[in-house]
């Protein structure tokens, strides 16, 4: 369809595209390819995971208002007295 009416067809585009759709037929573990998905599969998840881990916890985000501290065990500010 492309081609037909108002648009031109790049061929670099579609040759692009061609590549882009075969990828998988073409694929192979090099140490670049290994190294990429060790790290995206494995390692970044990891390190996501452990941030959470010893986040949890630590912020009480129920029934705080202004002025108010969000971590947990945090000494909670003097009440204002009003006479």
């Amino acid at each position: 369809m492309a081609g037909h009416g108002y648009t031109k067809t790049d061929p670099a585009v579609e040759r692009w595209n061609t590549m882009r759709e075969a990828v998988y037929k073409h694929f192979r573990f090099n140490s670049r390819t290994a190294r990429q998905s060790i790290l995206g599969m494995i390692v970044f998840p990891a390190a996501v995971f452990a941030v959470a881990y010893q986040q949890n916890g630590r912020y009480d985000w129920t029934g705080k208002r202004k002025g108010e501290p969000l971590a947990r065990g945090a000494p909670q500010p003097a009440a204002e007295e009003t006479d």
